[in-house]
């Protein structure tokens, strides 16, 4: 038994949308046919994916289970479908690849420059993206690889660990804590730290969260409301410190200065990518990437 895309894609709008109407709307296809096509996936599937009953539509335990794997089927058939294109075309294989803000623009570019030394024909097109956002574009087939930290994988995605980066404190030039060279994780205890997501929703902030209490304290944080910005310059203008991968010394024009955290501790540098995919663009990447 196989199942139809089209189907699978007809069922993600109505789930998407809420109902049959807008769906209808978005798929130029007339309610009626719609209906139709749900109707006979139904059928191929042998259970109910959605409850009709009542004002609201509902998908059903089945519907969800199924739209989950339909993303990931409709992610790699794109992606399949691209990459034949380029290939019958001429055209260079292109790896997609999203960074969340987590991990600085001066990283990407570091580990771009060690790839392309191993693999300089390696062509590549890079941009943000936020946590859910990244985790969207791998599903969707709309990139080939994710650079992040602390996420966990969702369904039909892996990771692998490709460096592990220091860990330090950006204070404001005029903070206290400036003039110094390195500071202690436990003198941070009365401090209050910016991060970029809130707890429970960020696995990296849980992960900055955890290695505070594990110097012994529970740590004030305050959401960074500039979002998308170099973490660094979360601490201009304020009182506040922020954890940061950024080498020490002055950053930000000098109006930020990077301390070393003692001891030293280390963050990991993760790869996503989903995982019923080819691309050996990723695979000569990853080996090139990879630290021993």
């Amino acid at each position: 038994m196989t199942l139809d895309l089209n189907k699978l894609g007809h069922l993600i709008a109505v789930a998407e949308e809420g109902g049959f109407t807008r769906a209808a709307r978005r798929l130029h296809l007339s309610q009626q046919a719609l209906s139709t096509s749900i109707r006979a996936l139904e059928r191929e599937v042998g259970v109910e994916l959605l409850d009709r009953a009542g004002a609201k539509l509902t998908v059903l335990p089945a519907g969800e289970a199924l739209i989950a794997d339909a993303r990931l089927l409709h992610g790699a058939a794109r992606s399949a479908l691209l990459r034949a294109r380029r290939i019958g075309r001429g055209e260079a294989d292109v790896l997609r690849i999203g960074h969340t803000p987590a991990v600085t623009g001066d990283e990407v570019t570091a580990l771009l420059h060690r790839v392309h030394d191993v693999q300089p024909e390696l062509s590549t097109q890079v941009n943000q993206r936020y946590p859910g956002e990244l985790t969207d574009g791998l599903v969707a087939g709309e990139l080939d690889l994710g650079l992040c930290r602390g996420m966990t994988p969702d369904r039909g995605l892996v990771a692998t660990t490709l460096a592990q980066h220091r860990l330090r404190v950006a204070v404001a030039a005029d903070h206290r804590l400036a003039r110094r060279d390195s500071v202690e994780l436990w003198e941070l205890a009365d401090e209050t730290i910016v991060v970029w997501g809130l707890p429970g929703r960020s696995g990296y902030t849980d992960l900055l969260i955890e290695c505070c209490r594990q110097a012994g304290f529970e740590p004030d944080i305050r959401r960074n409301p500039i979002q998308g910005t170099p973490p660094v310059t979360a601490v201009q203008g304020t009182g506040d410190l922020a954890l940061v991968t950024a080498a020490a010394g002055p950053a930000a024009g000098g109006t930020v200065r990077v301390l070393d955290l003692l001891p030293p501790t280390f963050v990991p540098l993760h790869a996503l990518w989903p995982q019923h995919t080819n691309s050996p663009a990723r695979e000569d990447f990853l080996a090139a990437a990879t630290e021993a």
